[in-house]
């Protein structure tokens, strides 16, 4: 059975950490192997990758065959496009000058794509930060001012209602009594006494 090229689990339990190594396609996943030439942590982001370029190109050129997870790491570390570019050279379509020009072309790209990635996400964070920072202190003026209103003491409003209430004793007018007109007195009846 051919050499494959696989990850190895280590790390605490959800906190998983692989290696990435050559072991025998018979062997358990996290027994024994022939090398170890990388380690994979994809806890980070982006993901974290060590890997030995030349050891791995070398594996793959003599046959050794990655899982799906594996063969996405070494696409994304460029050693499947080498070993492309290399393959090109054996049949006479490139010189190995113009291989390792396209090679560092692409390398070149992949760690601009990285980069710009990584700066991505920083500065995300630090606006995530920001925006944290500016809620929790529009929080805590608003408690300020809550405090700062329970504390002061109800002078004002006690100097309002002085002033107010004998405002409101000249605003109503005094109620007079009207004179009672006396009726005139009907015939045959005497006159009322006074």
């Amino acid at each position: 059975m051919p050499a494959k090229i696989r990850l190895q689990r280590h790390g605490k339990k959800s906190y998983a950490f692989y290696h990435i190594v050559i072991a025998d396609g018979r062997a358990p996943r996290d027994g024994k192997f022939i090398e170890k030439i990388g380690t994979y942590n994809p806890n980070t982001n982006p993901a974290t990758i060590d890997l030995n370029f030349d050891s791995a190109l070398n594996w793959i050129q003599n046959g050794a065959q990655p899982t799906d997870t594996v063969r996405a790491i070494l696409s994304y570390k460029g050693v499947l496009y080498k070993k492309h570019l290399l393959g090109g050279v054996t049949k006479g379509a490139l010189t190995e000058d113009q291989a390792n020009e396209k090679f560092a072309k692409w390398l070149e790209g992949k760690t601009a794509e990285v980069d710009a990635k990584k700066t991505k996400l920083g500065d995300a964070k630090k606006s995530v930060e920001q925006n944290r920072m500016a809620a929790e202190a529009a929080v805590k003026e608003a408690k300020a001012k809550a405090i700062e209103a329970k504390n002061t003491p109800p002078v004002e409003e006690v100097a309002v209602e002085e002033e107010a209430a004998p405002v409101a004793d000249e605003a109503t007018p005094a109620v007079e009594e009207a004179p009672v007109a006396e009726a005139p007195a009907a015939e045959g009846e005497a006159p009322a006494a006074e």
